[in-house]
């Protein structure tokens, strides 16, 4: 059966969608495009097409909360399949002004959980990157 429709955007809510944007641009790729000043389109290379929306007054998630506040959805981007490359990004995410949220475990995970600290929350919204493949850990001495 064909589909009825396609996605367009995974639009994402925030109080400065300028800000957010430009945060997923460096981390992502693309070039946001302001439409107006409540509404932001950022194509990844290779990728999905976000959509930042403006929403005055949204509290953002507080991960891992799940009773207040709760995360509805998160991005997950893709680092590479080592520990190199997942430690390299993990350097250049932090450059970026996220913050990691969760580096517990490392060994038993295939992710790294970080949340981004621009002024487009004030304080933090939860973003999962960079998921890469766990290397064999035979390799990872």
């Amino acid at each position: 059966m064909p589909p009825v429709a396609r996605i367009r955007n995974v639009v994402i809510d925030c109080p400065d969608p300028h800000a957010l944007a430009d945060f997923y641009a460096r981390l992502g790729g693309g070039t946001p495009r302001a439409e107006d000043d409540d509404w932001v389109v950022l194509r990844i290379p290779a990728g999905p097409r976000l959509a930042f929306q403006r929403a005055t007054g949204l509290t953002p998630p507080e991960w891992p909360r799940a009773d207040r506040n709760a995360q509805q959805f998160h991005l997950d981007f893709d680092a590479g399949t080592t520990w190199e490359e997942m430690d390299a990004a993990h350097e250049k995410v932090l450059a970026l002004g996220a913050r990691p949220l969760d580096l517990e475990d490392r060994e038993k995970k295939d992710f790294q959980v970080y949340a981004e600290r621009s002024r487009a929350w004030g304080s933090r919204q939860p973003t999962t990157t960079p998921q890469v493949g766990v290397p064999d850990p035979a390799s990872a001495a």
